[in-house]
């Protein structure tokens, strides 16, 4: 069905595909491309099981590289696009997703997979190998008698391989090495005739190779293959798979030993490079969210004196996007990171570019590390300094300092990232500490904004009507239309709704219930609408109105919209006003604060009555200053002496209704005058 996720298997399968593509074409394979895939595809089902397994183990994904080896997918491009396949699409297959630590997951399993190729490589090659081995045993025990063709054959097979050999005495004194061992060390195979094998390599390997050697020689193992650094003659370090056994003389006694070398430096660097990616972020080489996460973790539950942990984001980045261009973001994105680095070097901090231009810092504290508030003074001077291109920024900051011992890594991160988000809402360069209750009543308000939307389309909000009044005789001149959500009243469901970017569509349903109620009853008297910010922007408002008034009946004498004041400030929506005026309808302001540039809006836009803001109306109620009463009482004489009737919402009190009955406002509601009742008390 449409809009249904695709089975699981059939996400495998389409990794499967773009694997079988990426290698059909770097090695022979004699399978049709059909057949390929589903070889491919049983591995997937490998890995993915695997990744989702409790507890997690890298097991069961050793026979990848072993099959892949077993089915000749052995070019030289096979294993590099195949850890590029995986690597790019087992982060983003929809089952995984919600699997703990994916990415340490992915690289891990890349690692095995990397490895255990490499691994059947080798002992695909140490078949091959064996016969070198019988042939330098052969060659050895008949060196005084042995034929030239012989030593011709062990000449030819030595000298041939692509794997670096060497024969050592017992004494670790290199008897003869080939071509391709010279060429790993930057040596002449002369150079290396009586060198102690021991001193090519890194000094770090030099002990474990000894016990190796030594484990060999005294036959307590057979052979033994690992891991190492050889080192070149131009001291730069080369990775390589070693196997080292023992060729005994003719008396079965330990005679030499044999030291294969397979150069694995770009399969090293490979995992290396996938590494750092899966684990970095791109552009300033900072760790990434997952990698910053697990750090986290780690830190806190080691901490001896506790951490603090810093959520950077920078203020009005998008100018400089949409300014300078993002070349010089980028340039200063990686210049803030650059800058946090070297602040925090003394520390024992991680920092990391969470996404986007935010950042941030986790400080394991000790007893010299600064106190927050200098620690936040420091980071924003490091920000603001002037960089390049002639531009200097701030930075807004969430703090957690620390956390309780045992508490989640993941909460600590939220916990910082909604202080962060409650700074920003203060303006620009400000910083916040974390508070438990500040943050309980954002999450509940988060959590009722998500909820929105599934609430406005399963028919929980509804629209309920709260009489109108002339304050100088009581006289109830219509109804206001009111949204309301469990407990929530009409201006949070606004906010809600805006926050959501579903006010558009809730307040067109909401005018089309208030019209068709309103139609249906002459109780209703008035439909008194107060529109949203988006609502009031809408090009197709008008349109909408109209539509509304043809489909219930209700006539536009009985309609007072009211458009935002906000929105009207900012210059949209100006041409609806006009053109509801122009279609009968009475327009008026909502939220109306009464500010110098508000009550320009009177004298340019259409306006019949206005909304005064709640918030002007709970100041009022709170402060007793004459001079603010005054004020007020004069501003509503001149607005109403220009023909502009005022609408007070709110009215709490018979105190509060006896001064706007004096101040001779026009109407006013609120829950003391008449509660809200829903549509079916008046019809």
């Amino acid at each position: 069905m449409s809009g249904q996720s695709p089975p699981v298997r059939t996400r495998r399968q389409d990794i499967a595909r773009t694997w079988m593509r990426a290698v059909y074409p770097t090695a022979y394979v004699p399978m049709s491309p059909a057949e390929i895939e589903l070889y491919l595809l049983d591995l997937v089902n490998v890995i993915a099981d695997a990744i989702q397994a409790e507890p997690f183990t890298i097991d069961p994904v050793e026979v990848v590289g072993d099959r892949l080896v077993e089915a000749h997918f052995t070019g030289p491009e096979s294993l590099r696009r195949t850890v590029d396949v995986l690597g790019h699409t087992l982060l983003f297959i929809p089952e995984l997703q919600d699997v703990p630590q994916l990415a340490e997951k992915v690289v891990a399993i890349l690692g095995s997979v990397s490895t255990s190729f490499a691994t059947a490589m080798r002992l695909d090659a140490f078949d091959q190998q064996e016969e070198v081995k019988r042939a330098l045993l052969e060659a050895n025990r008949r060196a005084e008698r042995v034929l030239r063709a012989s030593e011709a054959r062990f000449s030819e097979v030595f000298d041939s391989s692509a794997f670096g050999i060497a024969i050592t005495n017992l004494r670790g004194e290199c008897v003869r090495a080939n071509a391709a061992l010279a060429e790993m060390t930057g040596l002449d195979a002369a150079d290396l005739e009586g060198q102690r094998l021991i001193e090519l390599f890194d000094p770090a390997d030099v002990d474990a190779l000894l016990t190796t050697y030594r484990a060999v020689g005294e036959g307590r193992v057979e052979r033994v293959r690992e891991q190492r650094r050889l080192v070149r003659e131009d001291g730069e370090p080369v990775w390589v798979h070693l196997a080292v056994s023992l060729l005994r003389d003719e008396n079965g006694e330990p005679a030499y030993h044999v030291t294969m070398a397979e150069d694995v430096s770009e399969l090293h660097l490979l995992q290396k490079n996938l590494d750092f990616q899966l684990l970095h972020d791109s552009l300033t080489g900072l760790s990434n969210r997952q990698r910053f996460r697990t750090r986290l973790e780690s830190l806190h539950s080691a901490s001896r004196h506790g951490i603090t942990l810093y959520c950077l984001d920078l203020d009005a980045f998008s100018v400089v996007n949409n300014g300078l261009g993002h070349a010089v973001g980028d340039r200063l994105l990686t210049e803030v990171g650059r800058r946090l680095e070297a602040l925090v070097a003394n520390e024992q901090a991680l920092v990391a570019r969470m996404g986007g231009d935010e950042f941030a810092i986790v400080i394991d504290n000790s007893p010299d590390t600064p106190a927050v508030p200098e620690m936040v003074e420091r980071i924003a001077a490091t920000v603001e300094q002037p960089m390049g291109d002639g531009v200097a920024l701030s930075v807004s900051i969430g703090v957690v300092d620390r956390p309780p011992a045992g508490s989640d890594a993941a909460e600590v991160l939220r916990a910082a990232g909604a202080t962060l988000q409650r700074a920003k809402a203060k303006g620009k360069r400000q910083w916040l500490p974390y508070d438990r209750h500040a943050d309980q009543a954002l999450r509940e308000r988060q959590s009722r904004a998500a909820r929105m939307p599934g609430a406005v389309a399963g028919g929980e909000v509804e629209v309920e009507y709260q009489p109108v009044l002339d304050l100088a005789g009581r006289q109830q001149l219509g109804h206001i239309a009111r949204l309301r959500w469990d407990e929530l009243g009409h201006d949070d469901c606004l906010d809600l709704a805006e926050a959501t970017g579903v006010s558009l569509a809730l307040g067109q349903w909401a005018l089309n219930e208030a019209a068709g109620d309103a139609a249906s009853s002459d109780a209703l008297g008035l439909l008194y609408f107060e529109l949203s910010p988006m609502q009031s922007r809408d090009e197709d408002l008008v349109r909408t109105v109209k539509r509304t008034l043809d489909d219930t009946g209700l006539p536009a004498s009985r309609l007072r919209i009211f458009l935002d004041t906000r929105a009207m400030l900012d210059g949209e929506g100006e041409d609806n006003a006009q053109v509801l005026r122009d279609n009968g309808i009475a327009v008026g302001l909502t939220r109306f604060n009464g500010g110098q540039a508000e009550l320009s809006l009177l004298g340019e836009l259409p306006v019949d009555s206005l909304v005064l803001d709640p918030s002007v109306v709970r100041r009022l109620a709170e402060q007793p200053e004459a001079f603010l009463h005054d004020a007020m009482s004069r501003m509503v004489g001149l607005i109403r002496s220009s023909g502009v009737s005022v609408v007070v919402p709110d009215v709490s009190t018979a105190e509060r209704e006896a001064w706007w009955a004096r101040v001779e406002v026009d109407a006013a509601f609120g829950d003391h005058l008449a509660p809200a009742v829903p549509g079916y008390d008046l019809l």
